[in-house]
């Protein structure tokens, strides 16, 4: 697949699984610094990874919530929070993320990461299906 290809898939996977308003907000603020980060994460990060098989998206929400968890990257979870709704992911799952990565993640890491996903569902009247 050409760049431009992957992109264009990128930029389509990355408006289903982030949300319009997210991504057209991202858009708007492109300029000539940050262009080709930009360009990089849609065409990589959204075309290559996020379009593969061999996972569902709700999965590789599942996963990508854990690892944000791990790396305490509290502005990426909590916009993943939203994505792993729109992929099917329930408040329940999310429950069971969070004290499972309080073992493997630490206390701490699950902590902050049990209030911003509060903090979020509250801001969004509760989760999915919520907008």
């Amino acid at each position: 697949m050409e760049d431009s290809e992957r992109y264009k898939k990128g930029l389509e996977i990355r408006r289903e699984v982030l949300g319009e308003n997210y991504v057209d907000q991202a858009q708007a603020k492109v300029n000539e610094f940050n262009s080709s980060f930009q360009e990089l994460i849609t065409r990589y990060a959204w075309g290559e990874i996020w379009g593969r098989g061999g996972l569902t998206r709700r999965e590789r929400s599942l996963i990508t919530l854990a690892m944000l968890v791990a790396l305490n990257r509290e502005a990426e979870f909590r916009l993943h929070i939203q994505a792993a709704f729109r992929n099917g992911v329930t408040v329940a799952e999310l429950r069971e993320l969070l004290l499972h990565s309080g073992i493997y993640c630490g206390l701490p890491a699950a902590n902050a990461a049990m209030r911003a996903a509060e903090e979020v569902m509250s801001e969004t009247k509760g989760g999915p299906g919520s907008s």
